[in-house]
């Protein structure tokens, strides 16, 4: 693959260029030469877009894509497709599909069905058998098979000792152990925030204890342990001030937050729109704050678009009975570059790699070309049109976003 990009702002405090407009030229995938006006004597494909910024290929740590088994909602072809148009050029997969992916062939497969592709996927394989929490799955052949950590996506390991004994046996080949926060004894069958807003709707309530009684629990077991641990998705603000308490101590740890929890607190619940039924649930705004200060204080390590695709079979449903999950692969960089400085989103949008052991590759000369081309200041409605997902239950339907992806430039391969 050859391209010549015109007039590109380059933004990458790695890259020597950084904050810099200029010309990029690339030859089989590899980029051979930035400054400010390359000529185009070999007549490559010359890619000049409106307001162009370019960055660092953007990571994405958790998505769903269905397959296997549930293709109705998603394939992995469409959904790496869906994660290119949005400006991602590596994603790492959950396990939630069925059969759930926690063996070598089950890794292998998902591996296999993304070869080629522009997006680069990384599975990551459940924690248990099955992701029922009662049995380890098969860690180490896993990570042989190119899983980059392991989780049962959305589903919390209630058995103290099953956590202690994951992070002591992955630490033997320094595998990333994730934990769903949510002690579901104290959940119950709540479906959002514990707050003035359930009592006022009527729906039962999830208190912030269930979320940080948990990460409590797994902050000690993983300080007996000295394992690696990473926690998904967190949502309230004493949640930020354990993990922040935590890492004083130099603990191995890591976490994440989705980005509709940055957005949207529980009051927008009033309209008993499924499409904002989400796990963790949307909190309060005091929690939000604290969670945006957070990701600007490098608390949080990285934010995702926790992406989940559902059926409407499973979504449009009464509030009650319908399932937990938003896409969010289109929505994510006009909803965080909304509410955080472009330079700010960019940064977070490329970190978090180096936790799943992905390598970084930086807008350098002699570097892989692995990039993400977008317009920070367009203003646009989120709308049905902008969804290249199957399914359509999108959190961020009928809002205003600033910022949308061109696509990217990855595995010598463009998507525009």
């Amino acid at each position: 693959m050859n391209a010549l990009i015109k007039s590109a702002t380059i933004l990458d405090s790695k890259s020597d260029f950084h904050n810099q407009t200029l010309d990029i030229l690339i030859e089989k995938g590899i980029i051979i030469n930035i400054s400010k006006r390359i000529k185009n004597p070999n007549n490559y494909k010359e890619i000049q877009l409106d307001n162009l910024h370019i960055s660092q290929g953007w990571f994405d740590s958790s998505v769903c894509f269905g397959e296997p088994g549930f293709e109705e909602r998603e394939t992995i072809i469409n959904g790496l497709k869906t994660a290119a148009k949005s400006g991602y050029t590596s994603v790492a997969l959950n396990a939630n599909t069925n059969p759930v992916l926690d063996t070598n062939s089950d890794i292998s497969f998902v591996k296999t069905m993304a070869q080629n592709n522009a997006v680069s996927l990384y599975p990551i394989g459940a924690l248990t058998k099955n992701s029922q929490g009662k049995d380890l799955a098969e860690l180490f052949d896993m990570t042989n098979a190119g899983a980059v950590a392991f989780a049962d996506y959305k589903n919390p390991i209630s058995n103290p000792n099953l956590m202690k004994i994951a992070l002591q046996y992955a630490s033997s080949f320094n595998g990333l152990v994730c934990s769903f926060p949510q002690e579901n004894n104290i959940a119950g069958n709540g479906v959002m925030n514990e707050n003035i807003t359930s009592t006022t709707i009527g729906l039962k309530g999830i208190p912030a204890l269930a979320e940080e009684l948990h990460i409590a629990r797994d902050v000690f077991i993983l300080e007996y342990t000295e394992g690696k641990l990473h926690i998904p998705t967190i949502s309230t603000a004493k949640s930020i001030e354990l993990i922040r308490e935590a890492k004083k101590k130099k603990l191995d740890l890591s976490c994440s937050v989705a980005i509709h929890n940055l957005v949207f607190s529980d009051e927008v619940l009033t309209g008993f729109d499924s499409n904002f039924k989400v796990s963790p649930p949307l909190r309060t705004k005091e929690d939000i704050e604290a969670l945006i200060n957070g990701v600007k204080d490098g608390t949080i390590d990285m934010v995702t678009s926790d992406h989940n695709p559902l059926d409407i079979e499973h979504k449009k449903l009464e509030f009650d009975f319908a399932l937990n999950g938003t896409i969010g692969l289109e929505s994510a960089f006009g909803a965080l570059n909304t509410i955080l400085p472009t330079k700010t989103t960019v940064k977070i949008l490329t970190k978090g790699k180096e936790r799943f052991g992905i390598k970084n590759t930086s807008v350098n000369v002699g570097s892989k070309a692995d990039l993400t081309l977008f317009n920070p200041d367009t203003i646009y409605k989120f709308s049905q049109t902008d969804i290249s997902s199957k399914s359509k239950n999108a959190i961020f339907k009928g809002h205003t976003l600033k910022g949308k992806a061109y696509g990217i430039i990855a595995n010598n391969k463009i998507i525009l």
